[in-house]
């Protein structure tokens, strides 16, 4: 095999590496990195001694995956605040495809690498259990067990009655109005009992450091930031599908980008995500053709 003929072959694969690494990574930039390096590993290889292109690729994306999670966890343990998933916009696709959305791959996280890894190549992306097992270098019958882990933990997170996109992006502008004109008595109508609000600002801009928890503790805080005119300098910029989850991204004096995705329920916000850190939101700047926007 020539080298034109590898890099056409491995090209045929990227867009699927690249969407399990992001999976098991969280970081669209991370899972790129991770990509190209096996690229380059791929290039080196004996392409005679690969029967199944696919299936070598995504072994090595997975070893990489993992030893990058290694460092990753440990960054984590120090992140400011709150951590999100970088977020991808106009996600719909991907989140059929693979049925991850952002609300997943939140409790992805709280499994081990190894759950996580055997979850995403057997039950996701459909990889025979024997390859699962010589990718992690573990026996079939461990492999499994890791599976059925995380699959329980994940069926957990998984929503009852998915919501229709429709009116996904409804309840998102309700609440953005809502909160913006300090209207509490339909923004206590819009969130649910036990909402949860997760903020990611990585320490780099103002965000909520812990988990504000519960509807009335939600209704006030946005009463207060509204009574403070914190929403004066904010605009809505539009309706955007976060990880397949429906939500908007607006603009904070005219720079600062921010993403806010939901999780709803019977009607009813459950989970608010968040995203604020400069860092996580530069392929969404770039999409909406945000030049002068941060980052």
């Amino acid at each position: 095999m020539n080298a034109g003929d590898a890099t056409a072959i491995f090209q045929t694969h990227r867009p699927r590496l690249v969407r399990l690494a992001y999976r098991m990574l969280g970081s669209l930039a991370e899972a790129e990195d991770v990509v190209q390096d096996a690229y380059l590993r791929w290039r080196q290889a004996d392409h005679a001694m690969v029967d199944v292109p696919a299936a070598f690729l995504s072994r090595i994306v997975t070893r990489l995956c993992l030893d990058t999670l290694k460092s990753a966890r440990v960054r984590r343990e120090t992140y400011v605040g709150a951590w999100l998933p970088e977020p991808l916009a106009g996600s719909d696709e991907e989140a059929e495809e693979d049925d991850l959305t952002l609300t997943l791959m939140m409790a992805l996280e709280r499994l081990s690498p190894l759950e996580r890894a055997a979850f995403l190549l057997h039950d996701v992306f459909g990889v025979a259990l024997d390859e699962v097992a010589g990718t992690l270098h573990r026996d079939a019958a461990a492999v499994r067990q890791l599976a059925v882990r995380a699959r329980r933990h994940v069926q957990e997170a998984r929503p009852r009655y998915p919501v229709a996109p429709e009116e996904g992006e409804r309840i998102a502008q309700a609440f953005y109005a809502a909160s913006h004109l300090g209207d509490v008595d339909t923004l206590r109508g819009l969130l649910a009992q036990d909402v949860v609000l997760r903020a990611d600002g990585g320490g780099k801009v103002h965000a909520f450091r812990n988990p504000i928890v519960g509807v009335e503790r939600m209704v006030r805080l946005f009463a207060s930031l509204h009574a403070k005119g914190e929403f004066q300098s904010t605009a809505f910029i539009r309706p955007m599908r976060i990880d397949g989850l429906p939500g908007y991204v607006s603009v904070e004096r005219g720079t600062m980008l921010q993403t806010t995705a939901f999780e709803i329920e019977d009607g009813r916000i459950t989970a608010i995500y968040i995203t604020r850190n400069p860092d996580k939101l530069v392929r969404i700047a770039q999409a909406l053709g945000l030049a002068g926007a941060t980052p």
